[in-house]
């Protein structure tokens, strides 16, 4: 294969890639927004821990990102790894928080980026990870 035949097969992997990961993005938002009313009927305290919050809201976010996942047939395991690297990312985050030095803004906002950072590498490093 020469250079010109190489160059489309790597764009379309690529924008195919993006486009997962997108998917995987929106499903999160999905899940963390349609299971927040779940929570706050079935345990109406959660919101009022900071921890507990957090917790929630990746769980949520994992919840939301493990249904399409499961219907592209992702790995169990798969599934487990991209789940814990957005609650690895919150306690990153938390320990600041923890030591005084930091707002619940800052572990929000960094919680979040450092997710979504994580989920991409893991995408990066597990490209064909998990597909039956």
């Amino acid at each position: 294969m020469t250079t010109a035949t190489l160059q489309p097969t790597r764009t379309r992997a690529a924008a195919r890639f993006l486009l997962h990961y997108a998917e995987m993005s929106v499903a999160m938002m999905i899940g963390m927004m349609a299971l927040a009313p779940v929570w706050r009927f079935v345990w109406p305290g959660s919101a009022d821990v900071f921890e507990i919050h957090l917790a929630v809201m990746a769980t949520n976010m994992a919840i939301g990102m493990a249904v399409p996942m499961l219907l592209r047939r992702h790995s169990w395991r798969a599934i487990a790894e991209m789940s814990a690297v957005m609650y690895v990312a919150f306690l990153a985050v938390l320990v600041p928080y923890w030591l005084g030095v930091a707002g619940t803004g800052f572990v929000v906002l960094w919680g979040h980026v450092l997710m979504f950072v994580a989920m991409f590498v893991l995408m990066l490093v597990r490209p064909m990870h998990g597909h039956h």
